[in-house]
């Protein structure tokens, strides 16, 4: 009769299930990034752009873009046995903004996509993510026709806090987006390992 476990056999492992929002302006690759590392098939709310959208979707620098999010992506990739992220990719727009207090609900973390054309599209999202005490990483999506800059230049014009991370990556590439996305747990895990100011007495 055999009790308890044998010194080889490994406790059974207890799973984790993390929330990581992807965000950042129109048409900076929100979508495409949540594609390329989901492990399943990413649920996408994409509606194509109409006429009637073009006074308030602002498509200088991305013109070739048809389609955009309405209400989010969604994703999931198993980073270890015992680690799966599941990806919330938010609407890039003004207008879609009053979902993202929905999606932010129990988030570990963010990544805020950047696009050196459109640098400035990015502002709302740091912001947002700053306000609220959300960790996150700025991944710089560099576009073969953008102009390539170093990650110091990039903090320097979004005004970043010095422990922010700022990331150069290809959100096409599997690799590249998987790293962005281990950056902004190592990230959040730090925040919250870090002891906490307390205020004087």
């Amino acid at each position: 009769m055999k009790f308890g476990r044998s010194p080889r056999e490994k406790a059974p492992v207890e799973p984790v299930t993390l929330k990581i929002l992807v965000a950042g302006g129109f048409g900076v690759g929100k979508t495409t990034l949540v594609a390329a590392v989901s492990e399943i098939k990413p649920l996408r709310t994409e509606e194509t752009l109409s006429e009637a959208g073009r006074p308030v979707d602002d498509t200088g620098g991305v013109e070739a873009k048809h389609t955009t999010t309405v209400a989010m992506d969604f994703g999931r990739i198993t980073l270890r046995e015992d680690l799966t992220l599941y990806l919330f990719g938010t609407p890039g727009q003004d207008r879609f903004w009053f979902l993202w207090d929905e999606l932010a609900q129990g988030a570990l973390g963010a990544v805020v996509l950047a696009d050196t054309r459109r640098l400035e599209d990015c502002f709302a999202a740091v912001d947002y993510f700053e306000r609220r005490g959300i960790p996150f990483v700025v991944g710089v999506n560099c576009f073969d026709d953008a102009d390539h800059y170093p990650p110091e230049d990039i903090r320097t014009a979004l005004d970043l806090d010095p422990g922010v991370p700022v990331v150069l990556c290809d959100a096409r590439e599997r690799a590249s987006a998987k790293e962005v996305l281990i950056g902004v747990v190592e990230h959040a895990m730090a925040r919250a390992a870090a002891p906490r100011e307390t205020a004087p007495h």
